[in-house]
């Protein structure tokens, strides 16, 4: 029996949202059409993938062999056509949002690997990130791979490559703006503006880790896409957020760092080990050699803090 490549795609994208409207979404066809799909390969296989019921989704047994081994074929594909037409599909890389440390990363592969061809994506998130890797649609992503409300999976392995300090962006005619730095006990006498997307689970948890952790308040809790949409709900708004302090900032802002302890976000490369493209290993390679020269990965001599997850990950490596 022949296998339609188009209908594994699609019951690979179903596997990985567990959800028909996400899963036509993501594949630009109606979810009539991708209901009627599933169901005509179901048939020509003789077993079910999913079971489905009005508000839930799930993968049979067959189903998930089925989406791990139609990944793999979906990839193996794609690098068929590429060796036959003498192309190379370019490198996807996913560097979250603007104005992220992750951005610097692809000035050096530009730099170091000029005949390195890649795409550049801004998933907002690991958690949005994550169906594209085990789909192989993304070769690399960056991000916390904690806090996703579901394990990464076998097939993803994990590169720390920065712990960036966290700090308070402020009005500034706030009264923490008088301080050089701001203490995480003084931080709590003024409720915080929280600022994410849906697609950033990771950063959420980390928030809400940090909220308990240190007996803080939340004024309110605003979603939105980026670094501009946060700083002009702090603006709007006028409570302080929790931010990078090295990034330029609007007229009216300012940016304290937090001590005692120093709040740290970390963060890694995440790829496929199943489905890697033929130029993961080389831009790893450039990407882990950047961040250990400019001590991405060293926390700071103070005292600092990392969620208990986060924590362990730091003691495995160092």
């Amino acid at each position: 029996m022949d296998l339609d490549l188009r209908q594994v795609r699609y019951a690979v994208t179903l596997a990985d949202e567990l959800h028909f409207g996400r899963a036509a979404d993501r594949l630009t066809i109606a979810q009539q059409t991708l209901s009627a799909q599933i169901r005509t390969l179901e048939k020509r296989l003789g077993v079910p993938l999913f079971t489905r019921d009005r508000r839930h989704v799930a993968l049979t047994p067959a189903g998930e062999t089925f989406a791990e081994r139609g990944r793999r074929l979906l990839v193996d594909a794609e690098r068929l056509v590429d060796e036959i037409t003498h192309t190379c599909t370019p490198l996807r890389i996913d560097v979250v949002a603007e104005g992220l440390p992750s951005t610097l990363l692809i000035h050096h592969l530009r730099t170091q690997a000029p005949d390195l061809p890649f795409e550049v994506l801004q998933t907002h998130g690991m958690a949005a990130a994550l169906p594209r890797l085990l789909t192989g649609d993304l070769d690399i992503a960056f991000g916390r791979p904690f806090g996703l409300g579901r394990p990464l999976g076998a097939a993803l392995a994990t590169m720390p490559v920065g712990l960036d300090p966290i700090g308070v962006i402020l009005p500034t005619d706030h009264p923490l703006a008088d301080r050089d730095e701001v203490p995480l006990a003084a931080l709590a006498e003024h409720p915080l503006l929280i600022h994410s997307a849906d697609e950033s689970a990771e950063w959420h948890d980390w928030v809400d880790q940090a909220v308990a952790a240190f007996g803080l308040k939340v004024a309110t809790r605003i979603r939105g896409h980026g670094r501009t949409s946060a700083l002009a709900a702090v603006q709007a708004l006028r409570h302080p957020a929790f931010g990078r302090t090295s990034a330029h900032l609007p007229a009216g802002l300012t940016a304290r760092p937090l001590n005692d302890p120093v709040p740290l976000y970390p963060w890694h490369a995440v790829w496929n080990t199943t489905t890697a493209h033929p130029a993961t290993n080389r831009a790893l390679e450039l990407i882990h050699t950047y961040a250990r020269t400019h001590h991405w990965h060293r926390p700071p001599s103070a005292n600092w803090w990392l969620p208990k997850p986060d924590s362990g990950t730091l003691r495995a490596t160092n």
